[in-house]
């Protein structure tokens, strides 16, 4: 089992910067991949950004190319979101998802995804 905690989100004016944080606890060996998702209300999860554990190969979905920079401290098991040009589209709960070793790996889809954090709610208004 593997539990994830989000922290950092908070409300931001447009152009803003922020940094988002996922621990990850438990059964930290079996890390393959995290991912931020995010979701607004009403909307369907949407793909943000991802980072393979192991190799550290990212992904990005195109709102976030160019502002936003995944990582990871694997001594840590941490993984965090730099967010950079905030805008107000990007207001939405932010949510840490986990890949173990089991099965294919899609970092697009959202059934990748074996676990899941709480959300941290970032909103970007003036």
């Amino acid at each position: 089992q593997v539990q994830l905690v989000e922290s950092g989100g908070t409300l931001v004016q447009p152009g803003g910067s922020l940094r988002l944080s996922c621990a990850a606890s438990g059964r930290t060996w079996s890390i393959y991949a995290m991912a931020w998702w995010r979701q607004a209300p009403g909307k369907e999860r949407e793909f943000v950004s991802a980072i393979n554990w192991s190799e550290a190969n990212t992904y990005y979905a195109d709102s976030a190319k160019g502002r936003f920079t995944i990582s990871r401290d694997t001594a840590n098991f941490m993984m965090y979101l730099q967010m950079t040009n905030l805008k107000p589209e990007d207001t939405a709960v932010y949510y840490c998802g986990l890949k173990d070793y089991t099965g294919s790996y899609y970092p697009r889809n959202v059934r990748s995804y074996d676990y899941w954090g709480q959300g941290t709610q970032v909103t970007v208004s003036s």
